[in-house]
Formats: structure tokens, C-alpha cells, sequence
């Protein structure tokens, strides 16, 4: 079965002249490393490429090589129309909106839910662009130092620096490998996971000042007038999410971000054996077991308080069972 898709996507490619690639709606370092890996390795095979992301390039990333090239919005047609590191049609966006479904649907999220004709997710690859560095070459493409450059912070920026808990010996041996076809693993990292603008510390500050906790729950609000005191350009938590999932003593962190479509973009982590993506599902978002996220339309009051009461009462029950 492998084998065959592995075939399928070759195939595919080898008889597209004409190519689109896009991901997930406020991308992180994952979906933005697998989109230029994927777009830049279509280009070394002589295709016509463009790479679509609605919300743009975080800046964090603009320096990876093809960045520049990437769209907000497709245009023209497509012989072939591949999405990576995006779990369902909504997490794309706009992205796609005019166009037909993907031909190919590439990630790992367990949630994914096969939107595209054909599907490769691997749900225990730590990210996309683990998948894609270890499956590129069976369909046709060399990974270059720019590919290589972005398969490796993708790789970072979903492990936090290879310390989630989905981590594998393997995982480590591709990153060697990346590194031996060009990656700057420091400078990436640097990248990825240290470096912040000040507008993102001054954001995280307003997030932070309005922490709080129930039992093992913590939680975190950001509104869209902290985004505009703090002029943070983003409509995303500025990785937030992972400062306050570090906090000791705690199994499940939650962060609530305000929009300025009518939702909030809620992000789960918790501690292994606790499957938040249950919680995510319920409200139409999806994940991992320990990262899930959600984007569900209403005021931060009244999200709050559902998404609140659903994760502490899954909790309840998890300790209930005798897990804890």
C-alpha cells in the first residue's frame, strides 16, 4: 500500500507541467517549511510552480530561500494541485478558493480527514516535512541546500527542537541527513524556535498578564486590542502557546486568540497520554494528541467558557480512569 502510493505520486507529478502547492491558514514553521520544500523540489523538475499561503510568509521564515516567491491567492490553472501540513479544506482558507480540491493531500495530523484524491498522512511522522524529506526522492526530486534548509525548520519548529514527546531516533538520523545536504541547523533553529520581534515580546506580555488556572488547566487570552496596542502584525498567538505549556505542574494549556473574522483561534497542548484533538474535533478543528487547535466562531466570552467547561470535564474523565 506504501509502495502504491508512493507510485501514484510520482505519476502524478511526472505528468503535470503546471503546479500549485499551498497549506494551513496562519502558518507555522512546518507548513511554511513543506510548502517551499515541495515548491522548490517541483522546480527542479522543470515545473511550473506556484506556492499559495493566504495569511503570507511569517517573518520568521522569510529569509528561507523561495520564500519570497509565495502568493497570497492562485492564479491561473493547474495540472496538478498539492496541499501539505493541513488536516482539512478549512485550514486552507482562501487559498484555494476557485480551484478544485487537491489531486494530492500530504501530512501528518491525526485528524486529517482524506479531503484530497489521493492522501499520504502519516500520523506518526513528528512533521510534513519529516515525510517530505524522507519521501522526495521517490518522486523524482534531489533535495538542495534551500530544500534541505526548509525540511529542517519545519522539522524544528514542530518538535520544539526535538523535545516533544512524539520524538524518534529517526527523526534524528533525517536531520543529520538534511545537515549533510546543506541545512544550517543552528542558524534555522535560531530562526524557528529563539529569535522574536519585539512587537511578539510585547504580545506575549499582554497574553501572560492575563494567565489563569483551574485544577491542572491554564490559560491564556489574546484580544484584538492586545494585537493592536502591542502593533503585533500577525493574527496569531506569537508561539505563545508553547511558554505557557512550559509552566510546571500543569497538563493541559490552553491560549484564546481573538479574530477579526467573528472567531477565536483556541490551541490546546497537554502532557502525553491526554488526546486534546478529541476536544479540537468537537469544535471543528483538529490536531495531535498533545497540539490540537480549533478556529470556532463567537465571542471570546462565550468560547471561553464552552471550550473551558469541555476540556476540564475530558479531563475529569481522564482522571477518572486511573491515567493520571
Amino acid at each position: 500500500m506504501e509502495s502504491d502510493i508512493h507510485t501514484r505520486i510520482w505519476e502524478e507529478i511526472g505528468k503535470a507541467k503546471s503546479c500549485l502547492v499551498v497549506s494551513h491558514v496562519r502558518p507555522d514553521g512546518d507548513a511554511v517549511g513543506a510548502l517551499l520544500a515541495m515548491g522548490l523540489g517541483l522546480k527542479t523538475l522543470g515545473k511550473q510552480v506556484q506556492m499559495v499561503l493566504c495569511d503570507g510568509v511569517p517573518g520568521s521564515f522569510k529569509h528561507l530561500e523561495g520564500a519570497a516567491d509565495v502568493r497570497n491567492k492562485a492564479q491561473g490553472e493547474f495540472d496538478l494541485v498539492i496541499s501539505v501540513d493541513a488536516s482539512d479544506l478549512r485550514r486552507i482558507g482562501a487559498a484555494l478558493d476557485g480551484y478544485r480540491k487537491p489531486d494530492i493531500n500530504i501530512d501528518h495530523h491525526v485528524t486529517n480527514d482524506g479531503f484530497g484524491r489521493i492522501n499520504h498522512i502519516q500520523p506518526k511522522a513528528v512533521a510534513t516535512s519529516e515525510i517530505l524529506a524522507e519521501h522526495l526522492g521517490h518522486w523524482g526530486m534531489q533535495i538542495t541546500p534551500g530544500m534541505a534548509n526548509a525540511l529542517i525548520t519545519g522539522i524544528l519548529a514542530d518538535t520544539l527542537g526535538f523535545r516533544t514527546s512524539n520524538m524518534k531516533p529517526q527523526t534524528l538520523r533525517t536531520a543529520a541527513d538534511l545537515m549533510e545536504k546543506g541545512a544550517d541547523l543552528p542558524e534555522q533553529y535560531a530562526h524557528a524556535l529563539l529569535r522574536r520581534p519585539f512587537t511578539a515580546a510585547r504580545y506575549w506580555g499582554q497574553g501572560l498578564s492575563s494567565l489563569q488556572k483551574r485544577d491542572r488547566l491554564v490559560w491564556a487570552t489574546l484580544t484584538l486590542a492586545d494585537r493592536a496596542t502591542c502593533s503585533y502584525p500577525g493574527s496569531d498567538d506569537a508561539d505563545l502557546i508553547n511558554v505557557i505549556s512550559s509552566i510546571d505542574d500543569f497538563d493541559i494549556a490552553m491560549i484564546f486568540v481573538e479574530q477579526k473574522n467573528g472567531t477565536v483561534k483556541v490551541s490546546w497542548r497537554s502532557i502525553p497520554g491526554l488526546d486534546v484533538s478529541r476536544v479540537a474535533l468537537g469544535f471543528g478543528g483538529g490536531g495531535h494528541p498533545a497540539a490540537a487547535g480549533a478556529d470556532i466562531p463567537g465571542t471570546m466570552q462565550d468560547i471561553k467558557e464552552k471550550v473551558l467547561e469541555t476540556t476540564y470535564n475530558m479531563w475529569v474523565s481522564w482522571q477518572g480512569s486511573g491515567q493520571s
